[in-house]
């Protein structure tokens, strides 16, 4: 089984993040699982479904999905395409995921995400603040900007923005193959 969290040792440019970011901030569409929220929890899709072109089928990868595509949001962000170059293995999805100052995702599991299937979720914070509470498993996860992070969201996860600016993070869905397993064994770095 894959560790419950994992920090690996990537660091991206915060400042290329955020100047990626700006290129594209206006263009949010509300998450579609309502029930899973309150507040402002919206996306945007960087990488999804090949041929998909409305944003909402952008965002979700339905069962027996197997080809994948760069939207047209990723075409002018030149260090958002670097970040996710640098991961060795297939890239299903990518997504802008922001929570809005004051927002909360609840309480809920990704049960998609586990090692079975094969699909694991990163993270890279791109905005975040101190007062952001990511909890997985009751324990606070505390990303930084420019880390990149696994986290087993098969496990029960919430998240709450206390602060005053939005947290955005890039989220992505990739295959579990060796050379990304090798990045989430014990020996990596973990805390």
């Amino acid at each position: 089984m894959l560790p419950e969290k994992v920090r690996l040792p990537f660091h991206f440019d915060k400042s290329l993040l955020v100047n990626d970011l700006n290129k594209i901030y206006g263009d949010w569409t509300e998450h579609f699982v309502k029930d899973n929220y309150s507040g402002d929890w919206s996306v945007i899709p960087l990488r999804g479904p090949k041929g998909a072109t409305h944003p909402i089928l952008m965002i979700f990868s339905a069962p027996g999905v197997t080809e994948f595509e760069d939207t047209p949001f990723l075409a002018n962000c030149e260090y958002f395409r670097q970040v996710i170059g640098t991961f060795k293995t297939k890239i299903t999805s990518v997504r802008l995921m922001k929570l809005g100052a004051g927002s909360e995702i609840k309480e809920h599991r990704d049960y998609d995400l586990d090692e079975e299937n094969g699909i694991v979720r990163l993270h890279v914070p791109v905005v975040t603040n101190d007062n952001v509470e990511f909890y997985l498993n009751k324990k606070r996860v505390i990303m930084k900007a420019g880390e990149c992070w696994y986290c087993r969201l098969s496990d029960p996860h919430s998240v709450h923005n206390r602060g005053t600016e939005d947290r955005v993070h890039m989220v992505l869905d990739m295959e579990l193959n060796d050379w990304l397993k090798n990045l989430l064994l014990p020996e990596a770095i973990s805390e």
